[in-house]
């Protein structure tokens, strides 16, 4: 039975561009990962086995010519980042699955960070897919087509022409051919590629491939924690991240990630060289109308016309939510929105509510203090206390 996982594209772009980083600036790093279920009483460990024979499959898989082909295309993918992927496969030996007394399950993924990168989004789908496919193994598609067609109508109201969206479902999709179906909807209905398309891409490298879609994606919270360990001080670490990001892509794929330590943390650093530098900034925890109200002002207060910059919000979003957002701030900034579980998981059964995050680089622990409770993630307090005092953040 072919795996759920059939080509190592089937994962979010950004995996590749930070991959592409580490591979020039960090090949050394060290990492470890650690999987959470955040949805609580979801028994995981009756499909241990089931999901390491998905994980074994996954591990066989190699880059095809067509596909180096396609990552070659991408102006900002360099020549060497697609030799060493023409080279690269996953191993096995790098992840480790254990499960526990509550019914839970635990899954370490640790090796060199070059090599262990790209497992999160992946495994998370295998998580997610053999979940469902074994609690509802009939589950009727007519109610997720229902639902997304009423996303659709939502998003045809007059007044909402210029509201655009992505699909950044990958990691937590029902199954890969649902996400398939979801995305060949929206482009049929929304358009895709044209100036007026509602429909701007998807973070699924395969998909955007395969449909003729834009591949979307820049960094992760993955790439600032891992600053943590190895930028020069603790302090400078978003500003060491984002410079060597920009060292990286010399203007290209511009747009930081505001969340690691706070919104105000994030504005100390994001002085008016990385205003003028950055296309604009992603939103993926706390309150967004705040966010982005402040992000208005920072750029104003930096002498830069925010209508020339682009806020991307990215955290559990609805089509509602996007529309409340596009009112507020459309004509005043540039809006973007990445939806992810809510168009790609949305058939009646809750989604898992599952991460497979970095705690530790160069075996030191790392953290991203959310402005979110409850997504603040680390294996160490201690060291999670200090982050806080050293970036000026009150405990909630």
């Amino acid at each position: 039975m072919p795996g759920i996982i059939q080509s190592l594209l089937d994962t979010d772009l950004y995996k590749f561009t930070m991959m592409q980083a580490v591979l020039h600036q960090f090949p050394g790093a060290q990492v470890e990962y650690k999987f959470k279920c955040r949805s609580p009483n979801v028994q995981l460990a009756p499909y241990i086995d089931e999901i390491r024979e998905e994980i074994r499959q996954l591990c066989q898989l190699r880059f095809t010519e067509d596909e180096l082909a396609y990552m070659r295309s991408m102006r900002f993918i360099k020549s060497d980042f697609v030799d060493f992927l023409g080279l690269f496969k996953l191993n096995e030996k790098y992840i480790t699955l254990t499960p526990l007394d509550n019914g839970e399950i635990d899954i370490r993924v640790r090796g060199p960070w070059l090599h262990t990168i790209m497992f999160e989004i992946p495994v998370l789908a295998i998580v997610s897919e053999v979940y469902f496919r074994n609690s509802h193994p009939n589950l009727d598609l007519a109610e997720g087509r229902r639902r997304l067609n009423e996303k659709i109508a939502k998003l045809g109201t007059p007044g909402l022409e210029e509201l655009r969206i992505a699909d950044y479902g990958t990691r937590r999709r029902f199954s890969r051919e649902w996400q398939r179906e979801v995305l060949e909807t929206l482009k049929d209905k929304l358009g895709a590629n044209t100036p007026q398309a509602q429909l701007t891409g998807t973070s699924s490298v395969l998909f955007a491939k395969e449909l003729g879609l834009r591949p979307m994606g820049t960094m992760a919270h993955e790439y600032l924690q891992a600053c943590q360990a190895l930028g020069p001080r603790l302090r400078d670490t978003q500003v060491f991240g984002f410079e060597k990001w920009a060292q990286e892509y010399r203007g290209d794929l511009g747009i930081a990630l505001s969340d690691v330590y706070g919104m105000n943390a994030f504005l100390r650093d994001f002085d008016m060289y990385f205003c003028k530098l950055f296309d604009g900034a992603r939103h993926d925890s706390g309150d967004p109308f705040n966010w982005g109200e402040r992000m208005i002002e920072h750029y104003q207060a930096n002498r830069c016309d925010p209508r020339t910059k682009v806020l991307i919000f990215s955290d559990g979003l609805t089509i509602p939510r996007c529309i409340e957002l596009f009112e507020r701030f459309f004509g005043r900034i540039q809006v973007a929105f990445g939806v992810g579980t809510n168009l790609t998981n949305d058939l009646g059964p809750d989604a898992l509510q599952i991460v497979l995050k970095m705690v530790q680089c160069n075996g030191q622990p790392v953290a991203k203090i959310s402005d979110t409770p409850g997504k603040t993630m680390v294996d160490d307090e201690g060291y999670l206390s200090y982050l806080r005092q050293v970036f000026e953040i009150d405990a909630p």
